[in-house]
């Protein structure tokens, strides 16, 4: 259901948008970098993973786009519990919709918000595997701020972002934590329009 319901997020933006300038539909892939923020993190380390998803690109004006996606995103993060590290995975279907200024050369700054739905939460400790469920909320808000650069004739691109947790990620509001992460890749527009 969480899936479908991201799909239809990423569906309304897009379509809302179909007045504009130019649209125009890519695919993106990267890696990630993630921990976990807020109370009681002070032995939590960064876990690497990886994203991949679609986008939809959208100038608004001659300088100004709007950029709505549907992303993969593995994350979580390392934690040592007196007697060995554990990781901690969670997964997320996010929908970031960044707003963009875009500059002449390709270059393009960006920031916005994020919602994530969770479809997996597990922790691995000594090759057993446990189910966190319901020990973690099923939806994430954040908000993103990077850069990126996309190759006009070719279509092209890479893109760097730093996505900040803003909500909530544990389901018990005695403790208070959030995702945090890193994200670098690369991405390809469709019949790219500048």
């Amino acid at each position: 259901m969480r899936k479908y319901l991201a799909i239809f997020a990423f569906l309304v933006v897009a379509g809302s948008a179909l007045n504009a300038q130019a649209v125009n539909i890519g695919i993106k892939g990267g890696l990630n970098s993630y921990t976990i923020g807020g109370d009681d993190t002070e032995d939590i380390d960064g876990k690497l993973g990886y994203n991949v998803g679609l986008l939809g690109h959208i100038h608004l004006s001659e300088r100004f786009g709007l950029q709505p996606e549907i992303v993969y995103s593995t994350q979580g993060a390392k934690a040592n519990d007196g007697s060995g590290d554990v990781k901690i995975s969670l997964d997320y279907i996010n929908v970031p919709v960044l707003f963009q200024y875009m500059y002449d050369n390709g270059f393009r700054i960006q920031a916005g918000p994020q919602i994530g739905f969770l479809t997996s939460a597990k922790a691995k400790a000594d090759g057993v595997t446990v189910d966190l469920d319901d020990s973690f909320n099923t939806i994430d808000f954040g908000f993103s701020v990077g850069a990126s650069y996309v190759h006009p004739p070719s279509g092209f691109g890479v893109d760097a972002r730093y996505n900040l947790g803003l909500s909530n990620i544990n389901e018990d509001d005695a403790s208070k934590n959030y995702n945090r992460g890193f994200q670098v890749g690369i991405f390809y527009l469709f019949k790219h329009k500048s």
